[in-house]
C-alpha cells in the first residue's frame, strides 16, 4: 500500500496537468495515451521524489491529498495553456481587423470555433514549442514541483495563487502585443478609407476596401512571423518562472 500510494498521488498530479496543458489536452490525443504517459512519467519520477505521508488510501485524508494534487496539476497546466491562448487572442484581433472574423474553423485542441488566422498561429506556435524542447522543460518543472511542493497536506502559498490570477492579464497583454503591428496598420487603412469615402461619396468603398484590407493583413502577417519565436520564448520564460513561484509552499 505504501508503494501504491507513492505512485498514485504523483500520477494524479501529472494526469491533472496533462488534462489542462496544451498539446496533451487536445481532443485528438486519446485518453488512454494520456493516462499511460502520465503513469510512465510517474513511475520514472518515483525514485527521485520525496516519499508521501503515511496515510491510508481509503481514508478521508487521502481524498483531501488527491484533491490537492488535482488542483496543483490543473494550475500548472493552466499556466502553460494561457501562453497558447495569447496567440489565439492575437489571431482573433488580426482576423477581425482584416475582415476574416467570419472565417472560422474548429480548433482541434479546445473544440471551439476560432478564426483561421488564430488556427494558423496556434499550429505554428505548437511546432515552435516542440522545437524549443518546451515539453521537456515542462516535465522538468513538474519533477521540481514534487521537491518544492511534496505530496501531502501542503498547498501553494497565497502569493503563488495571486500570481496565478494575475497571469490572465499577462495573457491578454501578450496577445495584444503580438497583434499590435498588424492591427495598427489595418486601423490606419480603415481611417484612410473613411477619409476617401468622405471625399468621394460615389466611390464604392466596400468593393475596394475588402480586398485591400485582406492584402494589407496578409502582408503584415508575413512581417510578424519572424517575431513569433521571440514572443513565444518570452511568454514561456514567464510561464515557467510563474510555475516555480507557484509551487513554493506556504
Amino acid at each position: 500500500m505504501t508503494w501504491l500510494a507513492s505512485l498514485i498521488w504523483p500520477f494524479i498530479r501529472i494526469s491533472a496537468m496533462f488534462s489542462s496543458a496544451p498539446i496533451l489536452s487536445a481532443r485528438s490525443v486519446p485518453v488512454r495515451i494520456r493516462i499511460l504517459l502520465a503513469l510512465f512519467i510517474a513511475w520514472i519520477l518515483l525514485p527521485v521524489i520525496p516519499p508521501p505521508p503515511a496515510v491510508d488510501l481509503l481514508s478521508m485524508k487521502a481524498v483531501v491529498i488527491s484533491v490537492y494534487q488535482v488542483f496543483i496539476g490543473l494550475a500548472m497546466g493552466f499556466i502553460l495553456q494561457m501562453v497558447f491562448a495569447a496567440f489565439v487572442i492575437a489571431g482573433q484581433g488580426i482576423a477581425t481587423a482584416m475582415g476574416l472574423g467570419f472565417a472560422s474553423i474548429v480548433d482541434p485542441q479546445n473544440g471551439v470555433q476560432v478564426p483561421v488566422v488564430s488556427q494558423s498561429l496556434l499550429i505554428m506556435v505548437t511546432l515552435i514549442f516542440l522545437a524549443l524542447n518546451g515539453h521537456l522543460m515542462l516535465i522538468k518543472v513538474l519533477a521540481d514541483s514534487f521537491k518544492q511542493l511534496p505530496v501531502g497536506f501542503i498547498v501553494p502559498s497565497t502569493d503563488g495563487l495571486w500570481h496565478l490570477v494575475n497571469w490572465g492579464g499577462t495573457m491578454f497583454a501578450g496577445g495584444v502585443l503580438i497583434a499590435l503591428p498588424a492591427v495598427a496598420a489595418l486601423l490606419l487603412v480603415n481611417i484612410a478609407f473613411g477619409v476617401t469615402a468622405r471625399a468621394a461619396p460615389q466611390l464604392n468603398i466596400f468593393a475596394v476596401g475588402f480586398p485591400v484590407m485582406l492584402m494589407v493583413g496578409i502582408i503584415f502577417l508575413i512581417l510578424i512571423l519572424p517575431t513569433i519565436t521571440e514572443h513565444l520564448s518570452s511568454l514561456l520564460n514567464q510561464a515557467f518562472a510563474l510555475m516555480q513561484r507557484f509551487i513554493v509552499s506556504a
